[in-house]
């Protein structure tokens, strides 16, 4: 079963049981993906939703951080459950130290010798934990190993 099917479903599901939190968040996820559908004109594929998903993860952080700030704390649990219910959808998320592996195994690979070819490491390494790993942190892996490589 496809990720947007299962996704459908679970809005229906929500819709019987009465959760209308878990419905509204679904719902803004389903949205998400129709508009991503209407402006590309294809069917979205689970890597492409799972980009979404993230994508939206990172938001929903970006707003909690923007709400505490401002003393909303009401609002920052509701962007909170979003993200939990999102989490659901992603894949399961790799162990830093399956991160720091990749990392090093990548960067063998590209034969990476400094800063310069941050580029080529992280070109190899995105499409192997996109949606996995935060690629924030592993960018600042990848930079903290290239930086002590030189």
């Amino acid at each position: 079963m496809s990720l947007k099917i299962k996704i459908n479903d679970d809005v229906k599901t929500a819709m019987r049981a009465g959760d209308a939190r878990r419905r509204d968040a679904l719902r803004l996820l389903l949205a998400a993906l129709k508009q991503r559908e209407v402006d590309e004109r294809k069917e979205l594929a689970d890597a492409d939703v799972i980009a979404i998903i993230d994508k939206m993860i990172k938001q929903r952080r970006d707003s909690i951080a923007q709400f505490e700030q401002g003393g909303r704390k009401d609002l920052a649990d509701a962007e909170k459950f979003e993200i939990d219910v999102l989490q659901g959808y992603m894949p399961q998320a790799m162990s830093d130290a399956e991160v720091e592996a990749a990392v090093a195994a990548a960067i063998l690979e590209s034969g990476a010798k400094g800063m310069p070819d941050m580029g080529k490491v992280m070109a190899a390494l995105k499409p192997k934990l996109a949606g996995r790993a935060d690629m924030g942190k592993v960018s600042a892996l990848v930079k903290t190993k290239l930086s002590k490589a030189e």
